[in-house]
């Protein structure tokens, strides 16, 4: 059987902090995408957008908290 490498809450936290962002250990998907909007907002996050076309691409292995918190939050700063 095989098991596709699913998006998570870790990773897509893993992805944000990548980018300078600094979030807690502890946070969920949308305390992550919150932050990150902010810090967008307040002096840009470069390679944000290009993370969000990324994962929008890769949908189908998301889990909803994520692709939620991203279509909330993110992709509206990074239009």
């Amino acid at each position: 059987m095989m098991y596709a490498d699913l998006i998570d809450a870790e990773d897509f936290r893993q992805r944000l902090a990548a980018l300078g962002i600094d979030l807690p250990t502890d946070a969920d998907p949308d305390t992550c995408a919150r932050l990150a909007a902010q810090r967008q907002a307040e002096t840009g996050v470069p390679g944000l957008a290009a993370l969000v076309a990324e994962l929008e691409a890769q949908a189908g292995v998301m889990l909803p908290e994520v692709r939620e918190a991203l279509m909330n939050h993110l992709r509206p700063v990074v239009d």
